[in-house]
């Protein structure tokens, strides 16, 4: 609550200062704020103080403003501005973050924002808007500084220096040959440990990882969490130098990678967050209930199949709901575990058949215990002994199906290139109502005389 009341505080000290034009006053409380605040200070000003906003802003601090919001604002900003103002702006901006910005216009908007830029920063930015989204050289930055082996730590630090505006982040130097091939790297903390004079070459790592233009994202962000990076060289089929992806990128990865996973095994459409509207939110999730209403009446022709035994008993229509919900959620657990693997690990024969094996043992292991109990139950209520078993015995075995319908169908989809999330909770539980009600009517009928 204190940081809500703080927040509110600094808006209003900044529209005190639009509307009672204290330039300098607002310039104050800006330099004070990360990039995040003052996205979210713009966001929430009027409509009618948000050019006198933007007047206040330098260039770079508009550029770095921009780069914090999402592309209807960005580009609500750059009209604001007009052309050339934009163009400034634009060449000040990270590379990555305008060519994502770019790809999202039609392509004479595009072309005519970049024909307003910079000739070299033009060109650096159509580079990148080349390379197809959800890859490496789709989320790189073709801004870094580079060094040659023979330089001097202080030939690399005054270089580091000169273009120290220019690069995104100062984490590394790369080094490259001359055929701009990578052959090294050095962190800023091996420059400030080692002596002035000696050669790049001598305190370089040689063993790069480096990953291809059109490497995943996903698999980018599984090497950011396997060595720990902030920066993630590159490279073409050559070894040559193209860019560098960033730690920030990658978080905005995984956070994007996260919500298409969500979406998907909700069956709910990972375009939806609190601001769609009503009708756009339906039409995204109809086609998912669609195709699952018309798998669920086979649910009910199973019912009406084994008419005949649950009219001779019928207390087994008591224990159905039980039995088909209990085996949707073993289900959606196991593929929600699946699923967080996949998007987690590198997966291989062997990892494939543990996984199976264990959630086999799992399905076993609760199976039998809820079996027990609700056969237990079962018995108690209806002095029966063959129902308890009846519904014991289903329960069993329903949990071990779902368990594994929950691990093999994603792990299936998997195999054949498709998104396993697709292989979403609702579809799970409505496979294994299927499954669940199969088995439970067929281990009644098999035992009717006993349960009369």
């Amino acid at each position: 609550m204190q940081h809500e009341t703080s927040e509110t505080r600094i808006r209003n000290n900044l529209f005190k200062c639009i509307t009672g034009n204290n330039r300098q006053g607002f310039r104050d409380i800006i330099k004070e704020l990360q990039p995040y605040d003052v996205a979210e200070a713009y966001q929430n000003t009027p409509e009618n103080l948000r050019n006198e906003f933007l007047s206040y802003l330098d260039l770079k601090e508009t550029a770095i403003l921009i780069q914090e919001l999402e592309i209807p604002v960005q580009l609500d900003i750059l009209n604001r501005l007009g052309t050339g103002v934009s163009s400034m702006v634009m060449n000040l901006m990270e590379n990555d973050d305008l060519a994502d910005l770019l790809n999202e216009l039609s392509l004479n908007k595009s072309q005519e924002f970049l024909a307003s830029m910079g000739l070299e920063e033009s060109q650096n930015v159509k580079t990148l808007m080349q390379y197809p989204p959800e890859t490496a050289g789709g989320i790189m930055t073709n801004r870094y500084v580079w060094i040659r082996s023979a330089y001097t730590v202080r030939q690399a630090v005054d270089k580091l220096k000169d273009f120290a505006e220019l690069a995104e982040n100062l984490y590394y130097l790369y080094v490259l040959d001359e055929g701009s091939r990578l052959t090294g790297v050095v962190s800023y903390r091996d420059l400030l440990l080692a002596n002035l004079n000696d050669k790049i070459g001598d305190i370089m790592f040689s063993r790069v990882i480096s990953v291809t233009a059109d490497t995943d994202q996903e698999e980018v962000a599984r090497l950011f969490e396997k060595y720990d990076f902030v920066a993630l060289p590159v490279t073409n089929g050559q070894d040559q130098l193209l860019g560098i992806v960033t730690v920030d990128d990658v978080l905005d990865v995984l956070i994007q990678e996260a919500n298409e996973d969500i979406g998907k095994l909700s069956a709910s459409g990972n375009a939806i967050d609190f601001d769609t509207r009503a009708v756009r939110a339906s039409l995204l999730r109809l086609p998912w209930l669609i195709m699952l209403l018309f798998i669920g009446l086979i649910s009910g022709s199973i019912i009406s199949k084994f008419e005949a035994t649950l009219q001779k008993v019928v207390s087994l229509a008591f224990f159905m709901p039980m039995i088909a919900g209990m085996t949707g959620n073993t289900g959606t657990q196991s593929l929600a575990v699946v699923v967080r693997g996949l998007a987690a690990s590198d997966i291989n024969r062997k990892a494939v058949i543990r996984l199976v094996t264990r959630e086999l043992g799992v399905g076993i292991t609760i199976g039998a215990i809820c079996g027990l109990l609700i056969a237990a139950l079962a018995y108690t209520w209806q002095r029966n002994l063959m129902l308890g078993f009846v519904v014991g015995i289903s329960l069993f075995l329903t949990l071990i199906i779902g368990t594994l319908a929950g691990t093999v169908i994603p792990l299936l989809l998997y195999y054949f290139r498709v998104d396993p999330a697709i292989a979403s909770g609702p579809l799970i539980t409505t496979l294994n109502d299927i499954f669940s009600l199969s088995v439970y009517f067929g281990t009644a009928s098999a035992f009717i005389l006993y349960l009369e």
